[in-house]
């Protein structure tokens, strides 16, 4: 409940940009809060197996992006006390979520309720199940079946995972009294590669490095 006692609405915001900057351009609210909310996740792994062995040992290659599925359920009779238009309420949910011709694709979405971690998402599909009609064929109730799958800009990624391995691709931000070797120290656990990364950068001067420079540190070869 919020302050003012009024129940709080599950929102989906659009924005047209993949780093959700500015404004939300369209807000979906659910008529009805979903009843339950199911989270899916997939684990990807290497199971190559060597010739003459029994079994193959699983090697982590990533996390692929999760799956959040919700249904709305949309009343136009009345029956709780406040009568939706069924066909306004799709209408606005394709709306949102579906393809926007200005951008040429669909929006990029956020998710939002209560305590439920925001969610950078876009849509995956979709279906619309209508449940009752008015004797000329208006819809009077209506189940939206949705399934959104995860969004997150690179930055957000990066920092959710917290990757720390030194055989994986980092991208750093020169600070003030930052050095090459001791970024490498850091990444690395090494300052021997600094002459690599200040080739990999085209970096001429790497005892002068300027603030807010970004500097890619590629993977170490096994």
């Amino acid at each position: 409940m919020s302050d003012r006692g009024t129940l709080e609405k599950l929102l989906i915001q659009a924005y047209t940009t993949p780093d959700y900057s500015g404004q939300a351009t369209e807000v979906f609210e659910s008529y009805v809060n979903p009843s339950e909310i199911n989270l899916s996740y997939e684990v990807e792994y290497d199971s190559s197996q060597g010739s003459g062995t029994t079994n193959s040992r699983m090697e982590f290659k990533k996390m692929k992006p999760g799956d959040l599925t919700l249904n709305f359920f949309i009343d136009g009779t009345g029956a709780n006390g406040r009568k939706a238009d069924v066909q306004q309420v799709i209408e606005k949910f394709q709306l949102v979520t579906g393809y926007n011709g200005d951008i040429h694709r669909t929006n990029y979405l956020i998710i939002v309720w209560g305590t439920l971690q925001v969610r950078k998402c876009v849509l995956k599909s979709a279906s619309i199940v209508y449940k009752m009609f008015k004797p000329d064929g208006v819809p009077l109730r209506a189940v939206i079946n949705a399934v959104f799958t995860d969004n997150s800009d690179d930055q957000s990624r990066v920092a959710l995972a917290q990757d720390q391995s030194p055989d994986l691709t980092h991208v750093r931000q020169v600070i003030a009294g930052s050095s090459l070797p001791g970024m490498c120290t850091e990444i690395y656990g090494n300052p021997s590669y600094y002459l690599d990364v200040a080739k990999a950068n085209n970096i001429d001067d790497f005892r002068n490095l300027v603030p807010g420079t970004r500097i890619f540190f590629p993977p170490l070869e096994k």
